[in-house]
């Protein structure tokens, strides 16, 4: 890349496994960098990657005007049980919602399934003498003694954070609001969620457990921002700071640390932020993105060229996913949330035999350390990338440019060990289940944001990304039964260059209960307002131009007597009189789509409002690479393909310019510098227009 003084942007995403750095120019070219994570302190790994990406380039540190980040921090604090040791305030008789939840088993026919631990122990799950009923009226007034007896118990306990959910606090904020001044009073250095400003919605389980996973990680995500902040600024980097969210906009640092429960899904989000750019601009409208890495799969649905997005979600599960039918593995987070299903499977994921002799993969993942056995760092276990050395399909020399060395022998003896020999099987063939067992694992996300929505994955594309996606995409596409995957430039940092791509993106939601057929105009106007207003206050404390907002309107809507809603846009700047049947219209449809059933004679009814306010990028757009230096000819290797007798030699081209536009037939390796592409026999490919590679299926 040739050396400029423009404006300067850096994507960094934080990987089970790797730190992928993309730095772009003003005029949306970018360079990319892999590192490997650290995992005792992630902001280490990002700052010796961004100096080492800074200096190839020869770009000054000063010239970087924007960083912006995708972590798992979030994540990790509550799938590994690290957060913070958390207190709960509630109205009296509501201490046991976290342990009640909805009473839904994901697991049907297992009798001795056990729910995840409480992030709050009992103990700290204090009652105050108040009660406001549904309508907003006092029924009770706040006794403030008991709210001191309660920060007395906090005091003494030394809880480190603090939730506040009173009942039906959206309809009457006042209880709630005192509460958290006498918190503040006596207690300034606890971090301090209240509900009315995390999510001041209806539902009493959704509403504390949402409120308690801010508080439960928000001094994590504090630690670990102000900690990046100040290796950053001290390396002479003053970059501004954005965070990506779940919703899959992007929001200042100070806005993260203050609602940390939006970034949960930051890291997957970016992926599906760039496959929604990347088949916009192809003329896609039904895409499902597949991101692999070292640790997970995701999956998400883009449709009729629009991003899914969910308030139904749980995370801390074995499988982290929206569902209506499956309830109760994880920790309920209602916040916009692109919908994304994950599973434990990915390129460092353990391979191992169950008690029944069974090949298992995941979801327990070497991950950068030890790491795969291949790598020579530690680790001993069999990994996937180690099935995938042997089979031919990764590099058997180095990774990444030759950053990261590899030693086949070190997989082929970890693989005969612990699985070819217990089980009397070749290496070959114990490589060839490994793989297969790992699409099959991996289908599972796949099918959460399709079938399971009532979509045939048929009638989507399949964007494979992800420093395995390439490997694994074709495979999972044929038993799908999927007619083409696409393989985007870059793929191996694809979900940093998403980040690049992300704008800012803001919800508000607000609870408006009422047929939607008897509703008042006023009231739906002066609450879309009030939404509005909330927006624009938000956008000025971020330092965005509010007034280049794009508005768009939803309403959560259900049938009379139904638990759960489905939101629906809302079109139009104010409520008319015919925007109770259309709503009604649209609700019907999707219900229709959704669970393949309506009942259109029956009266709809709305819950919520939502208003979601974006800011239109103003860089550069579409980013793409730099022109890659020549990286050599074409060779052979030898590559073990399911349904061969004998092992392949395979061309292995060093860059995917070598394709070419005409259709190629496989078998075929792409070995770029983040990823490689395997194209199997019978199977076409070709490079298109934006650099993509496009694999028809056979």
């Amino acid at each position: 890349m040739k050396k400029k003084t423009g404006n300067w942007r850096l994507g960094v995403d934080i990987g089970g496994t790797f730190t992928d750095i993309v730095l772009t120019s003003g005029d949306g070219t970018y360079v990319s960098l892999k590192v490997s994570s650290t995992p005792d302190d992630y902001s280490r790994g990002i700052l010796e990657g961004t100096l080492a990406l800074l200096a190839r380039h020869a770009v000054d540190r000063n010239q970087v005007a924007e960083l912006v980040h995708g972590t798992t921090v979030a994540t990790n604090a509550i799938v590994e049980n690290r957060g913070a040791q958390t207190a709960l305030i509630t109205t009296r008789g509501f201490r046991d919602v976290l342990e009640l939840r909805r009473l839904r088993v994901p697991e049907l026919y297992s009798l001795n399934y056990e729910p995840p631990k409480a992030l709050v122990e009992r103990r700290l799950r204090l009652e105050v003498d108040e009660r406001i009923d549904s309508g907003g009226n006092v029924v009770t007034p706040l006794d403030e003694k008991s709210v001191h007896a309660a920060i007395d118990r906090i005091e003494g306990d030394g809880a480190t954070a603090v939730a506040v959910c009173l009942l039906h606090s959206y309809r009457n904020p006042a209880h709630e609001r005192r509460v958290g001044e006498l918190i503040r009073a006596r207690l300034p250095d606890v971090y301090l969620s209240l509900s009315i400003e995390v999510l001041p919605e209806i539902r009493e389980y959704e509403r504390t457990s949402t409120t308690v996973v801010n508080s439960y990680i928000g001094p994590i995500v504090q630690r670990y921002l102000a900690s990046l902040r100040r290796r950053l600024s001290s390396a002479g980097l003053a970059a501004r700071l954005r965070i990506m969210q779940s919703n899959g906009g992007i929001m200042s640092a100070g806005a993260a640390e203050t609602m940390p429960a939006q970034i949960v899904e930051s890291g997957p989000a970016a992926g599906v932020v760039g496959v929604y750019h990347a088949a916009q601009r192809a003329g896609l409208k039904n895409v499902i993105s597949f991101d692999m890495g070292g640790t997970t799969a995701k999956a998400s649905m883009i449709e009729g060229g629009n991003r899914s997005l969910t308030t139904e979600y749980e995370v801390g599960g074995g499988i982290s996913l929206s569902s209506r039918l499956i309830k109760g593995r994880g920790y309920a987070l209602k916040l916009p949330v692109i919908d994304i299903a994950e599973v434990g499977a990915g390129g460092g994921s353990i391979v191992w035999i169950d008690r029944g002799g069974a090949l298992k993969v995941g979801p327990r993942s070497a991950g950068a350390v030890p790491g795969p056995a291949c790598y020579a760092t530690g680790g001993d276990d069999p990994t996937v990338t180690d099935a995938n050395v042997v089979l031919g399909y990764v590099n058997p020399e180095a990774l990444a440019g030759g950053s990261v060395p590899i030693y086949p022998e070190r997989a082929r003896q970890a693989l005969k060990d612990r699985i070819a020999s217990p089980l009397g099987l070749s290496v070959a063939d114990a490589a060839l289940g490994t793989h297969a067992v790992a699409n099959n694992t991996m289908i599972r996300a796949l099918k959460a944001v399709s079938t399971y929505r009532g979509r045939d994955p048929r009638d989507f594309d399949l964007y494979a990304f992800g420093g395995n996606g390439g490997i694994h995409g074709p495979g999972i596409a044929r038993l799908l039964g999927m007619k083409r995957v696409i393989v985007p430039p870059s793929p191996g940092v694809f979900s940093a260059v998403g980040l690049l791509e992300a704008e800012p993106e803001y919800q508000f939601v607000r609870t408006l209960i009422g047929r939607v057929d008897s509703l008042d105009p006023e009231t739906v106007d002066r609450a879309f307002s009030e939404l509005e207003e909330k927006a624009a206050r938000f956008a000025h404390e971020e330092g965005v131009d509010a007034s280049r907002n794009q508005i768009s309107r939803a309403a959560d809507l259900k049938y009379a007597g139904q638990n759960f809603e489905l939101t629906v846009p809302f079109e139009g700047a104010s409520w008319s009189s015919d925007s109770a049947e259309r709503l009604a219209r649209a609700f019907h449809a999707e219900h229709l789509r959704t669970y393949g059933h309506n009942a259109g004679a029956e009266p709809v009814h709305m819950v919520n409002i939502r208003l979601q306010v974006r800011i239109p990028a103003d860089f550069a757009q579409p980013l793409v690479p730099a022109a890659a230096g020549n990286a050599g000819a074409p060779r052979d290797r030898k590559v073990v393909f399911e349904g061969q007798k004998a092992p392949l030699s395979v061309p292995v081209l060093a860059t995917r310019a070598d394709l070419g536009r005409p259709v190629a037939r496989g078998p075929l390796l792409i070995e770029e510098y983040d990823a490689t592409v395997v194209i199997p026999p019978d199977c076409g490919a070709r490079l298109d227009e934006r650099q993509n590679v496009v694999i028809e299926m056979a």
